[in-house]
């Protein structure tokens, strides 16, 4: 098994959509699926020495999508530091692929300056010796930050979560105890935000939940149990029918949870093991995937959606092949955009009806893909582990490659459009605009 522990998801519908759509305040993006604004219009062709408006190495490791509010870029990352220890292995049954802990880590929120690349602070959350380490293709922090435009809120799982204000000063934290995962592959998922509630999901090999969060002071507003084992996919939050309600997936269920009272609104199985991805919605459906041991993608209406709903007639349409595995789907004007498992074989779907276009397509000059597709300008921009982004046209006919861009780097965050630029986290942070 192959698990890269993704930069996963965040959400739909949010109080940051709201408040400016110009901004990419969660790593899906403005709408939470992974379509930029209208205005944005970012280049087509970059290398090293073209288009790169500036370029900023990071310190440490981390693979979480950044996330940005006006002038302020948000990433995570973490760093070792003190004395070299024995190496150190979680112990996980079947643990495999994984890399050592050998040393003390730093987990740090950094801020950068948009316009200019440079980094306006960096803040230490905490400093610990991690209990696990995580897939030798993820990171110590993997899930990626949200903020709201007056705080930015930074997740490292079983080492925290924090609120910080747009100085870098804590402004409070919150300890949800040890998250001990399948293999030791690490943690990812990402919290959701809608109004001034956080939601985080806590999916884990122990005792898994779910946990609200007031966004003004870090305190709980629910908790419920999940009997769930680990997943990695993010939490959905979104408004519909008069209601906040954030979706989760997971191996047993995808449950659909109220924002106010934690109550399970639906739930609807189908789901593989190792859920990654996290779904996209809008417009009163959902798009929810997975592939590992079983591939199934399913469209859900979620018009009156209450109770199990499993085999029903809210059930719109299914896949069982090429269905997402670690990148999550694009959702597209109208068209679902999804990978197969982590190979560079794209399908596209009219999202709302399941009418396939004309496909699968296998990207030339893509190889393994952790990062999920985004759009703008009527073009969809894909990038793969080996640096590699390749530019496609959004079309009912077949997709014409625009660009096939390469830079010096490895990317597992998902690309970032705001306006006219486009932002790459590998070992350093591009800014590419022309």
């Amino acid at each position: 098994m192959k698990v890269f522990i993704a930069i996963c998801s965040l959400f739909s519908i949010t109080n940051a959509q709201a408040a400016d759509t110009q901004n990419w305040p969660q790593w899906r993006g403005p709408f939470g699926t992974g379509e930029a604004t209208a205005n944005a219009d970012p280049p087509v062709t970059w290398d090293e020495n073209t288009n790169i408006k500036w370029k900023t190495p990071l310190p440490g490791r981390g693979l979480s999508t950044p996330v940005i509010w006006e002038d302020h870029i948000f990433l995570t990352t973490s760093i070792p530091v003190g004395e070299k220890l024995p190496q150190k292995y979680s112990g996980a049954p079947g643990a495999h692929d994984n890399s050592s802990i050998t040393q003390q880590h730093e987990f740090v929120v950094i801020a950068i300056n948009r316009n200019n690349g440079d980094i306006l602070w960096q803040s230490k959350v905490n400093k610990k010796l991690p209990h696990e380490g995580a897939h030798v293709s993820a990171s110590l922090a993997s899930a990626s930050p949200v903020t709201d435009g007056k705080l930015v809120y930074a997740f490292f799982g079983s080492y925290g979560l924090y609120a910080l204000d747009f100085d870098g000063k804590i402004k409070w934290q919150l300890d949800l105890g040890t998250m001990n995962t399948k293999h030791g592959h690490g943690e990812s998922s990402s919290p959701a935000l809608i109004g001034d509630t956080l939601i985080v999901n806590w999916d884990h090999e122990g005792e898994s939940f779910v946990i609200a969060i007031d966004t003004s002071n870090g305190k709980q507003r629910w908790k419920k149990s999940r009997n769930e084992a680990t997943s990695w996919a993010s939490p959905v939050a979104f408004s519909f029918e008069d209601r906040e309600q954030v979706l989760i997936s997971g191996t047993e269920r995808v449950r659909c949870y109220d924002v106010t009272t934690g109550d399970v609104i639906w739930k609807c199985g189908g789901l593989s093991a190792n859920v990654v991805a996290t779904p996209v919605v809008r417009d009163g459906f959902a798009w929810i995937g997975s592939s590992y041991g079983i591939r199934y993608l399913m469209t859900i209406n979620l018009k009156g959606a209450s109770g199990d709903i499993t085999d029903t007639d809210h059930i719109v349409w299914t896949r069982q092949q090429r269905t997402p595995y670690v990148p999550s789907p694009l959702l597209y004007k109208d068209t679902l955009y999804y990978f197969s498992h982590y190979q560079p074989i794209i399908s596209r779907v009219i999202a709302k009806t399941g009418t396939d276009l004309p496909g699968p397509l296998r990207i030339k000059g893509l190889r393994d893909l952790y990062a999920s597709p985004v759009g703008a300008a009527n073009r969809i921009y894909l990038t793969d582990l080996s640096g590699t982004t390749v530019v496609i046209s959004h079309t009912r006919k077949l997709p014409e490659i625009l660009g096939t861009n390469h830079l010096d780097d490895e990317f597992s965050a998902s690309p970032v459009i705001v306006g006219k630029q486009l932002f790459l986290r590998g070992k350093n942070l591009y800014c590419i605009k022309e």
